[in-house]
């Protein structure tokens, strides 16, 4: 189908208005001396932990 008029600015503004970023989501590290918070599926930065065990090497430091 065709389109029969344009969709004004203001009109689009207001549909893409709400398409605000939302604060990522936050697991604990899996590592119980360090608990921090870490974004799930990755390894954590602080001690390079994931899912139980170390895959990366730790940084030590408030990455």
């Amino acid at each position: 189908m065709a389109m029969q008029h344009r969709t004004s600015r203001s009109r689009t503004r207001h549909r893409r208005a709400h398409w605000k970023a939302g604060a990522p989501a936050l697991t604990a590290c899996t590592n119980p001396a360090c608990g921090r918070a870490t974004l799930p599926h990755r390894a954590c930065q602080h001690c390079g932990f994931y899912r139980g065990r170390e895959v990366l090497p730790p940084t030590g430091g408030d990455a």
